[in-house]
C-alpha cells in the first residue's frame, strides 16, 4: 500500500508558508500549495487536504511530494514542461518587439497597446506581455544632450582640476546668473499643510515683473554672495564683477568658473578683465551647466524659496532672495565634487560615438 510521504517543517519554513498562504502577493497557485505543505504537514492526508483547499487528490499529492524533494523552491517556481517549444510564439513576439523600437504609426509618434494590437492583429494582452517581458516603455521618452564643444575634454580637465586640486593663494567661486525670476502672484489664497492634506495654491497666477540674480559660489567654504539686479547685459557682469573684487581679499587671485554666454566674453568685460589681473576665467563646455556647481544652489533655492512662494511685487521677490543667501551664508555647507574627468569624458566620448552612430545610420 503505498503511503504519502511524511512532511516536516524545518526552521523558519512554516513562517514563510504561512506568509505565502495568506496570499498578499502572491500568486494564487502558490498560495494553493502552501496550504497543501501546511496541512501535509499537521499530519493531514490526500484526500482530507483536498477536500478542505479545493482540489483533487493527485494534486494534493503531487505539491506534497514536491515539497519534500525541493523544499520552498520546489513550490515556487513550476518545474519545466515537456513538449516543443512554442516557435510560432516566439516568431510573434520578435515580430511585435521589432514593429515596436524600429516603426512608427502614421498618426502618432510611438505606438500604444491598443494601436500595435489593431496593426498586427494581435490581443492587446499579448502586447502588453511582449513589451513587459522585454522592458519596453514606448509611452516613455527621456531627454538627453552631448556637447558639440571642440575644447570640451580641455575645458573639463582644467575645471575638475579646479574642484580637485584648487591653487593656493587663490579662491574658486563658482559663477553664474539666474535670469528672469518671476514675482508672481496667486489669484486666490493658498491653503495651508494639515494633516491628512497637502498644502494647495491655484495654478495660475500673476505676473508682477522679474529680477535677475547674479551669484557666485565660494567652493572651500560654500558661502554664496548674491546681487539681484533688473537685467543682465554686460554692464550689470561688471558690476557684479566689481562686487565680488569688493567682497574678497585683494591679496587672493580668484578663479572664476563661467558658461558660454556672450556677455561674460564681451570687449569690455575683457577689457575690464585686464586691470584686474587676479580674476581668472574658466570656461565650461558648451550645454555642460551640470558642470557649473552654482546651478546645484540655483536649484535648492528654486525649490525651497521661489516656486511654492507669492510674491506681489519684484522688491518683495528679491528681499526673500536676500533673506535666503543670508540663511545659507550663515551655516554654509559646500558641494563637494567627486567625479574625475577621466569617468567624465570617457561616458562623453560613448555618448558621442553612439551619437554618431545614430547620426550615419
Amino acid at each position: 500500500m503505498r503511503r504519502a510521504c511524511v512532511i516536516q517543517l524545518r526552521k523558519g519554513e512554516q513562517k514563510m508558508l504561512e506568509r505565502w498562504a495568506r496570499g498578499r502577493r502572491v500568486e494564487a497557485r502558490v498560495v494553493l500549495r502552501a496550504k497543501i505543505v501546511l496541512a501535509a504537514a499537521q499530519g493531514k492526508e490526500n484526500r482530507q487536504i483536498a477536500q478542505e483547499v479545493g482540489t483533487n487528490r493527485m494534486t494534493a499529492g503531487l505539491w506534497r511530494r514536491r515539497f519534500s524533494e525541493g523544499r520552498l523552491e520546489a513550490i515556487r517556481k513550476d518545474a519545466p514542461r515537456g513538449g516543443r517549444p512554442a516557435t510560432r510564439r516566439q516568431a510573434l513576439y520578435a515580430r511585435i518587439v521589432e514593429r515596436t523600437t524600429k516603426t512608427r504609426p502614421k498618426s502618432a509618434t510611438h505606438w500604444s497597446v491598443r494601436t500595435l494590437s489593431q496593426a498586427m492583429k494581435v490581443s492587446p494582452s499579448m502586447v502588453h506581455r511582449v513589451w513587459r517581458a522585454s522592458q519596453l516603455k514606448p509611452h516613455l521618452s527621456r531627454t538627453f544632450k552631448v556637447s558639440n564643444d571642440p575644447r570640451f575634454v580641455e575645458k573639463v580637465e582644467d575645471v575638475v582640476g579646479l574642484y580637485l586640486n584648487p591653487p593656493e593663494h587663490a579662491l574658486v567661486l563658482s559663477v553664474d546668473e539666474k535670469s528672469q525670476i518671476q514675482a508672481l502672484d496667486r489669484t486666490q489664497p493658498t491653503r495651508p499643510l494639515i494633516k491628512g492634506r497637502c498644502g494647495t495654491m491655484t495654478h495660475d497666477y500673476k505676473r508682477h515683473g522679474t529680477t535677475t540674480l547674479f551669484a557666485a559660489l565660494e567652493l572651500a567654504g560654500g558661502k554664496v554672495i548674491g546681487q539681484c539686479m533688473n537685467r543682465h547685459r554686460h554692464q550689470e557682469w561688471i558690476r557684479f564683477l566689481q562686487i565680488l573684487d569688493r567682497s574678497t581679499r585683494a591679496d587672493l587671485d580668484l578663479h572664476l568658473v563661467v558658461d558660454n554666454y556672450a556677455t561674460h566674453k564681451h570687449e569690455k568685460v575683457q577689457r575690464w578683465l585686464k586691470r584686474h589681473p587676479r580674476f581668472h576665467m574658466h570656461f565650461i563646455p558648451t550645454s555642460s551647466s551640470w558642470l557649473n556647481l552654482v546651478e546645484r544652489w540655483f536649484r535648492d533655492l528654486t525649490d525651497k524659496r521661489i516656486r511654492r512662494g507669492v510674491f506681489r511685487s519684484v522688491p518683495e521677490l528679491v528681499e526673500a532672495i536676500t533673506a535666503y543667501v543670508d540663511a545659507h551664508n550663515g551655516h554654509p555647507k559646500p558641494f563637494v565634487w567627486t567625479a574625475k574627468a577621466e569617468r567624465i569624458i570617457a561616458k562623453y566620448r560613448r555618448a558621442k560615438a553612439v551619437l554618431d552612430k545614430i547620426t550615419t545610420e
